[in-house]
């Protein structure tokens, strides 16, 4: 709706609830920063935001060709938003790769921004166009802004002394500036940060600014556009806000954790994609007790955490898929000495080296099943980047309070998102103190609370407490390697019983919807935000849906096959091929149905509308008419 506000130029200032934007360009062109700074001014502005970075996968992929695009979508909205969008409103694209590359994601009618100097002949060889797009027609379905961005940019620079690739590489503020322009945002944390980023280097410091006011001075003089957007501040909940990426979240979280367990927090690492921010981040944070070791190795680095497990610190280590596969012996290990160590996945298309930058959920069966012998473990799975530090705390909760390794999954896509973040109060958060056992008469080391199953946590040098861990079976209560058959049964059960006694302290299944109906729309880590969209544009049609979203996959809440069988049908939507599905069958005999893809992307809402449209149509459910 227009509001009638007009700019000296006549710019009508038009009212939008909801904005998507994709920068796109190569992979030395900036799009994640730019996108990150846009994310920034929008948060401070008070929109509700959700991001999607989409890294190349290829380190070195030649400039100017499809591989080496880099992309980043943001929505921002003035309402409750779950997602980055299906689609953006709003394309902008500093290559011809870049344009290839997404414009079949641009619907019709959408705002196309280009940046023409890199539409050269031989940029546009290298893509596979015999002709200019920008001057051949293809582009009429689209509302097309050229804007020579590079030759623009470098006029601003002019007499800084800046070398031809040092201007260049700022080209995406402007780029930034023109956007910040369009929608109408403050210049001013974007210009602040790029003080404190090159406050050494004062002429890439002037370049910048430079640039970023060039683009947002174009905007102001040029007859191209004919209307600016503003999208209001959302109403979120009354708190202190910050923008959080899922990775940042999780390293939060654990810090907060070891501080509420009154703990050193030992975190063991080898760096691989997606998972190595969370090294980035915990190495800042010494000053809280945290001690980060770059490990030679994944096995060197789950074996690091067990052996700080065993000396009283919060174990922790992460991966993804790949290196998971090469922890799991000594993630058995940890099973084996019952020792309260984190291990975090942050998931990502497989299989082996498989798409490292891209986002999938096949890691499921694998952290559940991927060990030799009856070898049980924990397994979370937060849904979104901010609740990605709530369940690192009830992670450490959970493996401190049962003696026990848990399994954090997390993957590409809430690692690298980032939306708006609640900052808690202190005092909400809980109380994770576990005293080590130190008392010697009547000490065993593998009795156990008669609630929990939890042995004691007994810290090497305590005197009388001393006691063998390792790999070889243990006997019960005693803790003596035993090769007994009944003792080895006992102790099996006894580890599965534990894992299965969590159930006891964790929330039941929530149901967004109805509680029973005609289509339950079962998910779990970040899908959330896809499927929750898609099931309140149903149910605000009329239909009988209801969304449950699994955070605890082992074991599941205690509610889990209630919930199920109150339903007509069940649909799983995941980014594998039916690993939920799959468990959901066998474990409740509920004739679930799977809706998967592996494309490396998150579902879009629209897709699984569609989905749950036509599952309810085989249920012969009219369209619109709830199940009373």
């Amino acid at each position: 709706m227009s509001t009638g506000t007009k700019t000296e130029r006549a710019v009508q200032t038009r009212e939008l609830e909801r904005v998507t934007i994709r920068f796109a360009g190569d992979s030395g062109d900036g799009m994640q920063l730019t996108g990150t700074q846009f994310t920034r001014t929008a948060a401070a502005f008070g929109n509700d935001i959700s991001t999607f970075p989409d890294f190349p996968a290829e380190i070195r992929a030649p400039a100017g060709s499809l591989p080496g695009v880099s992309g980043f979508q943001l929505s921002f909205s003035s309402s409750d938003i779950h997602t980055p969008g299906d689609a953006p409103d709003v394309l902008v694209a500093m290559n011809p790769a870049a344009l290839k590359a997404n414009l079949g994601e641009l619907p019709p009618g959408g705002a196309l921004i280009v940046n023409t100097d890199a539409f050269t002949t031989q940029n546009l060889a290298k893509v596979g166009y015999k002709s200019n797009p920008l001057t051949d027609g293809s582009l009429s379905q689209w509302t097309v802004f050229n804007v020579p961005i590079s030759t623009l940019n470098s006029g601003a620079l002019e007499g800084l002394g800046l070398t031809n690739k040092q201007v260049d590489l700022t080209k995406n503020f402007f780029a930034l500036g023109l956007m910040f322009w369009l929608y109408e945002r403050d210049m001013g944390p974007t210009l602040a940060w790029i003080e404190a980023k090159f406050a050494k280097r004062a002429e890439i410091a002037e370049g910048n600014r430079r640039a970023l006011r060039a683009g947002y001075n174009f905007g102001e003089t040029t007859e191209i556009f004919h209307e600016r957007y503003i999208v209001p501040p959302a109403h979120l909940p009354p708190g202190t806000y910050r923008n959080i990426t899922g990775n940042e979240a999780t390293a939060l979280g654990f810090v907060a954790a070891a501080q509420l367990a009154g703990r050193d927090l030992f975190y063991g690492s080898y760096p691989i994609t997606p998972a190595s921010d969370i090294l980035h981040q915990l190495a800042g944070y010494k000053n809280f007790g945290v001690k980060t070791f770059q490990a030679e190795d994944e096995i060197a680095a789950v074996g690091a955490a067990i052996g700080a497990a065993y000396g009283g610190a919060i174990g922790l280590t992460a991966s993804s898929g790949p290196g998971i596969a090469l922890k799991s012996e000594a993630m058995g290990l940890a099973v084996m000495v019952e020792l309260p160590v984190v291990i975090v996945d942050v998931q990502r298309a497989g299989p082996s080296t498989g798409m490292p930058t891209k986002t999938e959920q096949g890691d499921l069966l694998q952290v559940l099943f991927g060990r030799n012998g009856e070898s049980p473990l924990v397994v979370l799975a937060p849904a979104t980047p901010g609740e990605c530090f709530d369940y690192a705390i009830e992670a450490v909760r959970i493996a401190t309070t049962y003696m026990t390794p848990v399994v954090y999954l997390s993957d590409a896509f809430l690692a690298n998102g980032a939306e708006p973040w609640r900052i808690p109060a202190l005092d909400g958060l809980p109380d994770l103190t576990v005293p080590n056992r130190t008392e010697p008469d009547g000490f065993f080391p593998y009795a156990r609370d008669p609630k929990t199953l939890a042995r004691p946590w007994a810290v090497p040098g305590t005197p009388g407490l001393e006691h063998r861990v390792g790999g070889l079976e243990k006997a019960d209560i005693g803790g003596n390697v035993s090769y007994d058959p009944e003792n080895h049964h006992r102790m099996t059960e006894l580890r599965q019983a534990k894992v299965d006694r969590v159930a006891d302290g964790i929330p039941p299944l929530e149901v967004h919807g109805p509680a029973k109906g005609d289509l339950l729309v079962l998910g779990w880590g970040s899908t959330y935000g896809a499927i929750r969209s898609a099931v309140e544009r149903l149910q605000a049609d009329g239909e009988s849906v209801a969304h449950a979203h699994l955070r605890y996959l082992n074991p599941l809440p205690a509610n889990t096959g209630d919930v199920l069988r109150s339903f007509r049908r069940v649909l799983v939507p995941e980014l594998n091929l039916g690993q939920l599905q799959l468990l959901i069958r066998g474990r409740y005999l509920v004739d679930a149905i799977g809706y998967h893809r592996v494309r490396g992307k998150p579902f879009r809402i629209s897709e699984l509308e569609a989905e749950a449209r036509r599952q309810l149509a085989e249920l012969g459910v009219p369209a619109g008419s709830a199940t009373r």
